[in-house]
């Protein structure tokens, strides 16, 4: 299983940014996928998630309503689409691959494997 996040960089607050997750070695489309953030100094913590279809997202009462997860099956591809981006939302992002059941997204147990991470910056 490998799972290659991109998309980072610096952007200015209010600014967007889409990060996108490259999934290879399992059958994705059977399994929801999810983004987590880990700023630093503070605990990783759960940001969205997608079921296996892309017909179920959960987010974090944090980003909701300001940050997109979707995925194209086609392309074994997981993507969060980050708008109105603030100063606090600067983190490492990693992308997670779930489980074939997408009943506890938040928990981050329920990922068995995650991605390198990559890094976002918001400068205010």
């Amino acid at each position: 299983v490998q799972l290659q996040a991109s998309g980072g960089g610096l952007v200015q607050a209010e600014g967007t940014l889409r990060l996108s997750c490259a999934a290879s070695g399992f059958p994705f489309s059977y399994y929801a996928m999810g983004w987590f953030r880990q700023a630093p100094g503070k605990e990783r913590e759960y940001v969205a998630g997608i079921n296996w279809s892309g017909g179920v997202t959960r987010y974090a009462d944090s980003v909701e309503g300001r940050f997109t997860i979707s995925r194209d099956n086609a392309k074994n591809t997981v993507y969060l689409e980050m708008n109105s981006l603030k100063p606090e939302d600067t983190a490492v992002y990693y992308c997670a691959r779930g489980s074939k059941i997408f009943s506890d997204a938040q928990n981050s147990r329920e990922y068995a494997y995650w991605g390198q991470g990559t890094l976002v910056t918001v400068s205010s």
